[in-house]
Parts: C-alpha cells; sequence; structure tokens
C-alpha cells in the first residue's frame, strides 16, 4: 500500500512478507501508508544523493505520469522557498505520497542541536479534489502532521519482560506546543470529485524530516523513530 503506485519506473517489484511478532497490534492513522510512505520517499531521496541530483527535480523527472502529484510538489517546493537561502543551521527535506485518493507533497525545515531534532516550519501542498471546506482541509493537514511527527521524534514502544514499559504520556511523549512548527498549508483548487484528508497528511512528515537530516548531516536514518544518538 502505497509503495510504488506514486513513480514511473520501468521495472518494479514489491513483496510482502507477514511477521508474527507476538503482540496484539491495532490500526494507526493512515495504515499502511504511514510506513510506506517512509520506506519509499527515503528511498527516492537516497537514489537522489547517490544521483548527485536535486531530490524535487529528481521526482519531478519521475511524476511525468502523475501530474497531480507533481502539481502539489511544485506548489509545495516554490512555496517553502526550496533551493533558497535558509537561516543559519536550518535544513530543507522533501516528501510526496498519495493515499485515499489525495496527492500531498511536504517540505519540512529542520535544525539539529546536540542531536536533537527540531522541526520548525511544514510547508503543505495538498490535491484532493473539491475543497468542500478548505479550513477543515488545513486543520487535518496540521494535524496528521503533528500526529507523525510525534510518531517520527517519540513514537518507540518498547517491552520488558514481555510487558510494554510505556503507560501513559508520562513515558510515552507527544509533541509539546512548544515543539510543534510552523504551518504553511496550500489547497489546490480543482473539480474533481472530493478525497480524504483525515489521513493523507501523515505519510509524508516522516520522510521529510530525515530527508533534512540527511542534508543537515549526511546521515542517512532508515529506522523509526529518528535518533542521531
Amino acid at each position: 500500500e502505497g509503495l510504488f503506485e506514486d513513480y514511473d519506473s520501468p521495472n518494479k517489484q514489491v513483496s510482502h512478507v507477514t511477521i508474527d511478532p507476538g503482540l496484539p497490534l491495532g490500526f494507526w492513522r493512515s495504515v499502511g501508508h504511514s510506513y510506506s510512505g517512509f520506506f519509499k520517499e527515503s528511498m527516492m531521496d537516497e537514489v537522489a544523493a547517490n544521483q548527485k541530483q536535486d531530490p524535487v527535480a529528481y521526482r519531478l523527472k519521475h511524476l511525468k505520469n502523475n501530474p497531480r502529484l507533481a502539481h502539489v510538489l511544485e506548489i509545495a517546493a516554490s512555496k517553502s522557498g526550496w533551493g533558497k537561502p535558509l537561516a543559519s543551521g536550518h535544513f530543507h527535506g522533501v516528501a510526496t505520497h498519495m493515499s485515499f485518493g489525495s496527492y500531498v507533497a511536504q517540505v519540512a525545515e529542520v535544525s539539529i542541536k546536540d542531536n536533537k531534532i527540531q522541526v520548525h516550519k511544514v510547508t503543505c501542498a495538498i490535491d484532493c479534489g473539491t475543497a468542500v471546506n478548505p479550513d477543515v482541509i488545513k486543520a487535518q493537514m496540521e494535524g496528521g502532521i503533528i500526529f507523525g511527527l510525534t510518531a517520527a521524534l517519540y513514537g518507540e514502544i518498547t517491552l520488558k519482560d514481555g510487558a510494554v514499559e510505556q503507560t501513559n504520556f508520562h513515558t510515552y511523549q507527544m509533541l509539546r506546543m512548544n515543539e510543534s512548527p510552523e504551518f504553511d498549508v496550500h489547497v489546490v483548487q480543482s473539480n474533481e470529485a472530493p478525497t480524504g484528508v483525515g489521513e493523507p497528511g501523515l505519510p509524508p512528515i516522516a520522510a521529510a524530516v530525515a530527508n533534512a537530516v540527511f542534508a543537515a548531516t549526511g546521515k542517512r536514518l532508515r529506522s523509526l523513530p529518528l535518533k542521531l544518538a
């Protein structure tokens, strides 16, 4: 789900192996897209770096058959000032993803101090067809990003002697108000049928942050939550 649909490629193969972790599991916001977005967009960034190409330009080269995703990527890149100088110590990372019929691109502006990742701003563009209530769309994008950032930076469940160690919010940290980034959400005007907005804001954010971390440090973080030390 979400691993191979977005980009043009002459050769694709996706396989899936189900592993029983021995624990009861439940659904999470954006379900399979929550992690497939991270895998796919981290890989695209890694390949772009290997090819010594700009991450936005590289993605656009492989979105010729996906104009709606290309369009939101162009908007997010333009509105974020992609490629232009940022504040000292700040770096950009980008990710895109289509889920629940909606197309989303996000650019995260990140800095790092003492191995702590701080997300200063997230620029988001979404094409969800006809925008019935733009304020609700923007609120859902912001909420999805907050939810995704919490998981990307803190969302770890550990076990000891067969029991989960996290019992409530004092041991399972959430993103605090003082850590919340500035948001800049852009809703594409469209005559297409309306599609989902409750979940599509989440899948790109972890990869966008991880890709910004790579831009800042040269370290590729391939697992969640994102840790530099």
